[in-house]
């Protein structure tokens, strides 16, 4: 079994304990793999583990991956800031994108998916800690633009996203989490079809289980770390 698997398979153990600790169903929080900045190679060896789903943040490094992997059994999700300019490849070739925060780049990607194609699964993001350095809609804003995104028929709203500040306390790491998973509970409630929160990364996935996450965003402990490169978690 080479180091990838091993990792995997480490994952996947630390995913379940965590769902049995904290009562949520077994199988009910999903690995997604955050594949940026990695070779051909380790993507192939994650999908002899069993990985299918897969995040990137470029979308020329995206494409080619693509390309040279295809769809199929595949599902890219792309999970990086999303430009105006960019929303028609995006568009035609991820299953999710899960960094939409404004209602221009929901009508962009609206109008560039064709309608041959499934509805583009979208997560809002949440900047929930207003963090001046992070991308996101602040809570207030939410049901106003899940409201309109609602209206946009080539789009499928399934949920929200969220990148916290960092820390190593348990506590405190939970606390963003929570913050999210009420307001998902508030759009549920008000019958908006919200199915995923995509939340929580290596460093905290038992914390955003603990808080209903239903989708983590994992890469540097499936591959290790890039040489020179920052953690690649999203």
């Amino acid at each position: 079994m080479n180091t990838i698997h091993m990792n995997l398979k480490s994952l996947w153990d630390r995913i379940h304990t965590a769902e049995l600790r904290f009562h949520r169903p077994p199988g009910s929080v999903k690995l997604l793999v955050v594949s940026k900045n990695r070779s051909m190679e380790e993507i192939r060896e994650a999908l002899s583990a069993g990985q299918y789903r897969f995040g990137e943040n470029y979308l020329q490094e995206a494409i080619t991956k693509m390309d040279t992997f295809g769809t199929g059994d595949l599902e890219w999700h792309f999970i990086g800031p999303v430009q105006s300019n960019k929303t028609r490849p995006i568009a035609a070739r991820f299953a999710w994108v899960h960094s939409v925060d404004r209602l221009k780049i929901a009508q962009r990607l609206n109008d560039a998916r064709a309608p041959g194609l499934p509805p583009l699964n979208i997560c809002l993001q949440v900047n929930i800690c207003d963090e001046a350095s992070k991308s996101g809609t602040g809570v207030e804003q939410l049901p106003g633009l899940a409201a309109e995104i609602l209206r946009l028929p080539r789009l499928a709203l399934r949920g929200l996203m969220t990148m916290p500040p960092l820390s190593d306390d348990f506590t405190a790491q939970r606390m963003p989490f929570r913050l999210l998973h009420e307001a998902y509970s508030r759009l549920r409630a008000e019958s908006y079809p919200l199915d995923t929160l995509s939340m929580g990364t290596s460093s905290d996935l038992e914390a955003a289980i603990a808080e209903g996450a239903t989708m983590i965003r994992i890469g540097t402990d499936v591959f290790g770390a890039c040489h020179g490169a920052a953690p690649v978690d999203n």
